[in-house]
């Protein structure tokens, strides 16, 4: 059943620092997505924490901080129908290296850190993700 809903991708720094912004951002409007809003911004501590909380307590995840904090990231809300799982078919598996060609990780990453974008992975994560970074879970340009 097609439903109409929001999602959150974030475009990682090292996507930023590359200039694939408009690349990822065109494949997916061109996928029939629409930009709601988007920002560019800093993670910070308190933010990171928050956003990656359930990887807090892994050892690997200093070296999530340091990376996501690296540089700049764009925030950006989507909306469509099945958004959320047309977003993570359209991005491919999280390991760029065992991505697909033809996926955004498969074209545009390089590992499993360095992977382009998160997104939403269910509708209550999206809801989350979109008041953490908008304020809200309709977050209108």
């Amino acid at each position: 059943m097609k439903q109409h809903e929001m999602t959150l991708i974030l475009v990682k720094p090292d996507a930023v620092a590359e200039g694939l912004t408009g690349e990822v951002l065109h494949r997916l409007e061109k996928a029939g997505l629409k930009i709601i809003n988007c920002r560019m911004l800093r993670l910070n501590g308190p933010l990171l924490k928050e956003h990656y909380a359930h990887l807090a307590q892994l050892p690997f995840f200093p070296e999530i901080e340091q990376f996501m904090s690296s540089g700049p990231v764009v925030a950006v809300a989507l909306a469509g129908e099945n958004a959320i799982a047309k977003v993570r078919d359209l991005l491919g598996p999280t390991d760029s290296t065992k991505a697909p060609k033809g996926t955004i990780r498969g074209d545009l990453g390089k590992d499993k850190m360095h992977n382009v974008l998160h997104a939403s992975d269910s509708a209550e994560t999206a809801q989350a993700e979109l008041r953490r970074f908008f304020g809200s879970t309709d977050p209108k340009v």
